[in-house]
This record gives C-alpha cells, structure tokens and sequence, in this order.
C-alpha cells in the first residue's frame, strides 16, 4: 500500500495536474543535490541516505509537485553484469557489449531485484518516501530497448534489431521482465510513480519502434500501472514526433520529450488526459546558458505549448549536476512571470482581439 493515503488515487491527482492551469514546472533536476550535499554524481549513486535527502531537497527548494527520483541509466545494466564506468561529476555510463550472439542471449540470466546499484536506489526511495509526506514520489528507471540497447552495445542496437531480431527479442524479454519486477519492488515500498527512461528508442523508426519498444513498454504498463501507481514514460530522442502513434498507445498517464523536437507537435498528436512535459535544454540552457538565455528558451516553449491544457513545462532531460543554481531559478522564475503577464493579457480579451495583439506586441 502507498505509505500516504492522500496520494493514493494517481490518476486524480494526474487529472487535478492536467486541470491546473499555472504548473509549477517539474524538471528532472535531481542530480544537482550532490552540490547540495558537498558530494558529487558518483558517490551519490552509491549512497542511498544520499539519495533520500537530494530528492527532498530538490523537490522542495523548487516546490516541485513531485519528488523526483535519479535518472540513472547504468544501474540495471550493471546488474545484469555489463561493465559500467564511473565518473566523479557525471552518471556512470555502460561500456563494450555484454551480449554479442544469440547462444549468449539465451544463456543471459536476469538478475535478482536489488543487485548492484538497484538496491541502493530501492532503498533511497524507502526512505525519501519515511521524509516525504506532502507530494507524490516518483522513482526512475531505465526502459526496455534502452536497457537492452545497453546489454548489446548501444551502437548496434538498431542494426541488431534487422540483422539478428530473435536474439534482441530475447534480450529484450529478459529486460523487461526484469524491469517489471523492478517496478513492482518500488510500488510494494510505497512510491507513486516512476518515469521509465527510453531514450535510446529516439533512434528507431516508427515501424521499429513499435515491435522493439513499445510492445514491451505496454507489457510493463499493463502489469504495473493503475490508480495507485502511475507511469510516465521519458523519450529524448529526435525521431519522437514520427513514433507519436506508438508512443501514445502505451498507455502511460504521462509522457516526457526532450529538446530535440518541438514540444508542440507532440502535444498536438496526445491524447488530452495525459500529461506531456518538457522540454527547455539541458545542456544547451540549463547548463551551458545564461539566465537571460533560459529565460527567453523557457517563454519560448511556453508560448508554443500554454494553450494546451496537459502541457508540463520541464527540462528536455535530466539536468546535469554542475548545473549553475541560479539557472535553475531563472527557469522556475520565468515560468511563474509568463503566468502572470499571460493572466493579464487574458483580462483584456473582452476589449481586444487576444490572439492579434499578442502577434503584434509579444513581449
């Protein structure tokens, strides 16, 4: 059971989400607590307490409606025994290639929930969820192409799924299975939701992508979502706005895209009673901008996207650690500027055509 009743019913409160019109935007900005914390991205991958308390203070430095937990892509990899390096500043990456043939796909054995770095990220998320009452908390994990992408050698995933489909489906089978039981470990701690990350599925065609990803990603969905658990599903690729039709069969509640697409294609392509965030840059505003720059890139994809009611404004991904703090503001503080100014110009529509003299003097 949920270790709070008030956050209970998820898809109400996904609903109450979709019909708050001024969202508090929802970053995937975790990993910048390691600053925080006087840590750094390695030893806070590592280090469940460390976890716990980023999450909680990330969330509410920011007043996130969500406590968020890490995207961390290397953690299952490294659980079913690919080789992960690790970086002081930045998340551990997955190296080389744990399978290479079909004999090896069969013999792949799916490791137990809670080896390696899945464990400590279980438990990070027991106990943010002891310290935190006041707002839903999300896991993250990694999806099922991404997963196995990485069991295979990421830049042969795609060339495998033409030239050898039987053993990427069996990797594949493997990954997901894993991944549910995963899930099923953090719904049975509490959590209210995780944020599947499957970026990796950006590179496929719309005709893969289904057979490759979203077949499994509906499996996942299908024996682990529902009114106490909600799943959003993070994709930061730039073929996502020819996937939109298998991508939004899933099934999810939420969906995440990153700054490769614009935000607005996808929004005009989903379904209205699921959420759909991003996607200022990372990298490009949140990291290497300026504060006038995220400023102007975050008024920008607001702008595109207001008029939707399910628009979440949010980062295109994960924001990098070394992030400058006053970056982060600068986007929050952005955001609640645009509600204000677009709140008074809403209050002059009775006197003025709106949408004209918005052309005309867009401030």
């Amino acid at each position: 059971m949920p270790s709070n009743s008030k956050f209970s019913n998820m898809y109400n409160w996904c609903n109450a989400a979709i019909a708050t019109r001024h969202k508090i935007p929802q970053p995937i900005a975790t990993f910048p607590a390691a600053a925080v914390l006087g840590s750094n991205v390695e030893r806070l991958s590592k280090n469940p307490v460390g976890q716990a308390i980023g999450i909680k203070i990330m969330a509410e430095k920011y007043n996130m409606r969500i406590a968020m937990g890490y995207m961390d892509l290397s953690a299952e990899a490294e659980a079913f025994g690919a080789e992960c390096i690790y970086h002081e500043d930045e998340i551990p990456t997955i190296t080389g290639a744990l399978i290479t043939s079909e004999e090896e796909a069969d013999a792949l054995e799916i490791p137990e929930v809670g080896a390696g770095r899945t464990g400590s990220y279980l438990l990070g998320i027991e106990m943010a969820l002891h310290l935190i009452k006041d707002r839903p908390v999300f896991a993250e994990c990694i999806g099922p192409f991404s997963l196995a992408g990485r069991l295979v050698d990421i830049t042969e995933a795609m060339v495998l799924c033409y030239e050898e489909p039987d053993m990427m489906h069996t990797v594949l089978d493997k990954a997901t299975t894993f991944i549910i039981d995963y899930i099923k470990a953090y719904k049975a701690l509490g959590a209210h939701g995780i944020m599947i990350a499957e970026p990796l599925a950006g590179i496929l065609s719309p005709a893969l992508v289904g057979e490759f990803s979203c077949d499994y990603m509906k499996r996942i969905v299908e024996e682990c979502q529902d009114k106490d658990f909600v799943i959003f599903y993070h994709n930061c690729g730039n073929n996502t706005v020819l996937q939109a039709e298998e991508i939004f069969s899933i099934g999810c509640k939420g969906y995440h895209f990153g700054d490769k697409i614009t935000l607005r294609e996808m929004l005009e392509k989903a379904p209205e009673d699921v959420l759909v965030m991003g996607n200022v840059s990372p990298s490009e505003e949140f990291f290497a901008g300026t504060k006038a720059s995220i400023r102007k890139a975050t008024y920008e994809v607001m702008h595109d996207c207001y008029k939707y009611d399910n628009f979440w404004l949010s980062s295109g991904c994960d924001v990098p650690a070394l992030t400058d703090s006053a970056n982060i503001e600068e986007f929050f503080s952005a955001a609640a500027d645009y509600y204000t100014c677009h709140d008074m110009l809403e209050e002059l529509q009775d006197e003025f055509d709106f949408e004209e003299m918005f052309r005309k003097y867009k401030f």
